[in-house]
């Protein structure tokens, strides 16, 4: 074994490492940055360095772990190394073309150079580039950039071509340091900048073979793509843990690195050792990284594993007749989603063993509280849970022994304003168990923390039985996948993995080549052809390998629409009979914000809200939750909405006078209707003003168009989510300070019900059905399990458990603590079940009856008219009427066996309401009965009466009326 690969495999097992916390950029779905990695057995991916000939002479000695110092003469070697480091502001487009936003005056004419050891450096006397090992002097293309090109890289399309001769090996120069330098007409160079190359790697190394490990009956294949790397070679290991047993070098055939071995080779742990020259060091290292197609991983992923995931051993009994099992879904329109951590959903249940508290095995506990309360939910008509990240994350350890928790008895005895409670989980935060896990590291494989072993087959084998037991309970499964990000880049890092094998082409940079983190940090290009590729590869490989029902896109808006297209296709390709999975049933959704470097398709057509109309894809209705909760999550936090007490219930905060905020609850209750509505942007809706609009004619405060979709199940209509404060929280801030508990529980269930009888899919946090709170926490991605608590006992709703962390909240602690130490703010048991039984019941009213759950826009359009518009409608109130066919009408098709017409009075009034509408007099109108023998006794004094139309519905409730068939 070289000498080298000794001491980087001495310092990936053996020194620790950490991992700088990079600035939180502000986006539309903040969490904070990603946490540092913590446990004492991970170490840093080692590099080697190759120098240039300057830096060559000095002392050599093993690289450093990551957070070592090193000696003078190390420093005065990096200094030497790193005293060249352009910018990249040039675009290598295609293997013919360069683009340089440069102007003719300044460039009479532009040289490329290379060295593969990288050497370049400024002349002294300012004559040019020096230590090149070619040098290609390149022609201005008149025509300029081609379409396919501008295509692809719009925010380029401005700048000048310039043309590449066809004598040059291309394949050989993407291997090296490379710059363009220009030239006035006396030789003196004006401009020196790098590139950026995953234009011409697209163009000449794009690649729809094997990737990973390959299995045969005889042999192993193993497949890498990395056209920069200029050596690579495949280390094994002695188990997750021991030492190297081999180092084999891979072979190259047009970018792609293999190597074919015995079968035996399988069950063994390896990691890639490749030499690349990468950009943001200007050096060539020698790094060690996991592989980007890895199905098994030691813990924290130090080495991947060399698994046959489709080998009968890693499979649970009956896994390959789940497909038989998979709960009924005829359309999209009848999902319902509730949003879930795993962590969260059984840290807390003493109904489950210890060992398995946490992780993917809680859910195999069908006697379980939390596996009761998902079967109650399931038999009332809920379809999908969405759990939080499952992939290989950063931000939690992998080993269990080496997590730090805190003593909740002793954090109980903290008065409930308190901020030592948030102290002492500050303290903890980056070394406990907890992080929601938008910190990709690996796409492919579960996350070990979950799992009742980091290392071998359980974390496969137990994701597999969690998708099993939630499905034999009624429920599908929706994966959350964050493709939007990476936590790391560069050479260093057990977390970086992507970017030290093709440095610079998985990320996506800015026009000076700096990575863009607006979608937290290290945002990836699903503009490249190999990340596109790798996406729809790692939905496929959770689709099948997993049998996962949906997924669910963070920042969606971030991925290029053709990316979200290629993955619909690809997936609703898949067939029960080739791949054991039926495609057609696999729901695809996201967040589709607009914002950043993507915003305005700036870099392509992007998945963001306005774009995927028409695509079947769903993206996430913020306006329909801003109007009913009031502002939005970034502006003040006692902004009222429509449920909130805005003009009705004012709070004391200034939103305008009186008429003012009349107009803006009206304003509020088109958005609502529209939202009711399936957020469509065709369908019309006689507006405040009096005027008939269509969706898209009404306008957010922001001037963006409230309705968007062209279908239905395009819209996913939601008031809470992980992000945010929860349901119970928001209104706890918003409604007047005097409000009594039992009204805000009311207000909380009419949010929930707006969401439940809408058309489009309804989409509920985990635990807004049980009052949950996270103490006013605006941000808990990494608050512990204390602040994140969910209690299926339904004892508490974890309200008025300390102030929430300071590094998020602290400006609003002054709101939030009179609030958390008022007793009269906290729910008793009894408000948690009462709640709970009313939510139950909207679910199963919503699957009573096909009429909630129209599936085309034009039902909806035909069928669902709402009454109490224009101007002189009464304040806070929404009546939504939905048609079906009556008396064999011809012009209408019959969905429902049972009702031919529904009526829902949404009431957010805190006092009751009775109004006369002539257009639904003399109907045969009775409360449903499901509300007939509600718990609720208010729901029940609801009423209707033939003769003049009048409905009287209470306080603060959504009262629903059906008319029975004959």
């Amino acid at each position: 074994m070289p000498m080298q690969v000794n001491m980087l495999l001495h310092r990936h097992l053996n020194s620790p490492f950490t991992l700088p916390i990079p600035p939180r950029s502000s986006s539309a779905s903040p969490r904070g940055p990603p946490a540092r990695a913590h446990s004492a057995r991970s170490a840093a991916l080692g590099t080697w360095r190759r120098a240039p000939a300057e830096a060559a002479a000095l002392p050599r000695k093993p690289p450093m772990a990551v957070g070592d110092t090193g000696t003078a003469v190390e420093n005065q070697a990096a200094e030497a190394i790193q005293a060249f480091m352009p910018d990249a502001r040039a675009y290598w487009v295609t293997s013919s073309l360069i683009a340089w936003n440069v102007s003719d005056q300044e460039a009479s004419s532009v040289c490329l150079y290379a060295s593969r050891g990288a050497a370049l450096h400024l002349s002294p006397s300012n004559r040019g580039i020096q230590g090149y090992d070619s040098k290609v002097e390149l022609q201005p293309e008149q025509a300029g950039l081609p379409e396919s090109v501008t295509e692809k890289f719009p925010f380029i399309s401005s700048y000048r071509a310039f043309r590449v001769p066809s004598s040059v090996d291309v394949a050989s120069l993407v291997k090296c340091q490379l710059v363009v330098a220009s030239f006035s007409a006396d030789g003196k160079h004006t401009d020196v900048t790098g590139l950026q190359l995953p234009g011409v790697l697209d163009d000449m190394f794009a690649y729809t073979g094997p990737l990973g490990a390959v299995f045969s009956e005889e042999a192993v294949s193993l497949h890498l793509w990395a056209p920069t790397a200029q050596e690579v070679s495949v280390c094994f290991f002695d188990g997750p843990v021991g030492p190297v047993l081999e180092t084999l070098q891979l072979k190259e055939f047009n970018g792609v690195w293999s190597i074919t071995g015995p079968r035996d080779w399988e069950n063994r742990y390896y990691l890639y050792e490749v030499d690349v020259y990468h950009p943001s060091k200007a050096l060539v290292e020698q790094v060690l990284a996991d592989d980007p197609y890895a199905r098994g991983l030691s813990a924290n992923g130090e080495r991947t594993w060399l698994v046959d995931i489709n080998c009968e051993s890693m499979k649970p009994p009956s896994w390959d007749e789940l497909a038989d099992e998979k709960p009924k879904l005829d359309s999209f329109s009848d999902i319902t989603i509730y949003e879930l951590h795993i962590r969260d959903f059984s840290a807390h249940d003493s109904t489950v063993d210890c060992n398995s508290r946490g992780g993917f095995q809680a859910f195999t506990y069908q006697d379980s509280a939390g596996m009761q309360h998902l079967q109650k939910l399931s038999d009332a008509g809920l379809t999908h849970v969405h759990l939080l990240p499952s992939f290989h994350f950063a931000g939690v350890d992998d080993i269990k022994s080496n997590w730090k928790c805190v003593d909740e008895c002793e954090l109980a005895k903290f008065p409930p304003g308190s901020d030592m409670q948030q102290a002492a989980i500050a303290a903890i935060k980056e070394e406990d168990p907890y992080n929601w896990g938008y910190n990709p590291v690996l796409w492919g494989v579960p996350k070990g923390s979950y799992a009742s072993n980091p290392d071998g087959p359980s974390r496969i084998i137990e994701y597999r039985q969690m998708v099993q037991a939630l499905n034999r309970i009624g429920l599908r499964v929706v994966m959350d996948v964050v493709y939007n990000h990476l936590n790391s880049s560069g050479p260093f890092g057990i977390t970086s993995v992507l970017d030290k094998i093709v440095p610079g082409y998985y990320v996506r940079r800015d026009i000076k080549g700096q990575i863009e983190n607006s979608a937290a940090m290290n945002n990836t290009a699903s503009e490249h052809f190999m990340v596109d590729r790798l996406i729809v590869d790692d939905l496929l490989n959770w689709a099948v390998n997993y049998k996962v029902d949906g997924f669910r896109f963070d920042l969606m808006g971030h991925i290029m629409k053709r990316t979200m297209m290629r993955a619909k296709y690809a997936l609703q390709s898949l067939t029960r009979d080739a791949h054991g999975v039926d495609g057609s049933k696999i729901y695809l959704y996201g967040e589709g914000w607009d914002f950043g470097e993507v915003a305005r398709n700036q870099r392509g057509i992007n998945g963001s809200q306005l774009n995927m109309s028409g695509t079947g894809i769903g993206s996430f209705n913020d306006r329909m939750r801003d109007a009913i909760n009031g502002g939005n999550p970034f502006g003040n936090p006692l902004q009222q909405g429509f449920t909130t007490g805005l003009f009705l219930q004012p709070n004391g905060f200034y939103q305008g006078n009186e008429a003012d905020t009349r107009a803006a609850l009206a304003t509020y209750a088109d958005h609502i209707q529209i939202g009711l509505a399936g957020n469509l942007r065709d369908y019309v809706l006689i507006s405040h003003t009096g005027e008939a609009k269509k969706g898209s004619e009404i306008y957010t405060f922001d001037g963006l168009p409230v309705g968007y979709t062209s279908s239905p199940i395009e819209t996913i209509n939601y008031v809470s989510a992980h992000d945010n404060e929860t349901l119970f929280d928001v209104i706890s801030l918003k409604t007047l300070t005097n409000v009594s508990v039992d009204e805000r529980c009311r207000i909380n269930l009419l949010a929930s019900s707006m969401m439940a009888l809408s058309q489009g899919i309804p989409f509920f946090h985990a635990g807004d059905e049980i009052l949950r709170s996270k103490s006013i926490d605006r941000d808990s991605y990494n608050s512990g399990d204390w602040f994140n608590k969910l209690d299926f006992s339904y004892e508490t709703n974890n309200w008025g458990v300390g102030l929430p962390p300071s590094e998020k909240n602290e400006d609003n602690w002054p709101l939030i603590k009179p609030r958390l130490e008022n007793p009269f703010f906290k729910p008793a048991k009894r408000h948690i079940l009462a709640v709970l039984e009313s939510f139950v019941d909207v679910l199963k009213i919503r699957y009573s009856s096909p009429l909630f759950r129209l599936s085309t826009a034009s039902d909806t359009k035909q069928r669902v008219q709402f009454h109490n518009t224009g101007p002189s409608a009464i304040p806070g109130v929404i009546v939504m009427s939905i048609e079906d066919a009556r008396n064999d009408s011809p012009q209408m098709a019959q969905l429902d066996a049972n009702f031919s017409y529904v009526v829902v009075v949404f009431n957010v009034c805190p006092h009751e309401v009775s109004m006369d509408i002539p257009a639904l007099a003399s109907m045969a109108l009775e409360l449903h009965p499901v509300q007939v023998n509600s718990s609720d006794a208010l729901v029940r004094q609801s009423a209707y009466e033939a003769a003049t139309g009048r409905f009287t519905v209470p306080r603060r409730t959504a009262s629903v009326f059906v008319e029975p068939r004959c």
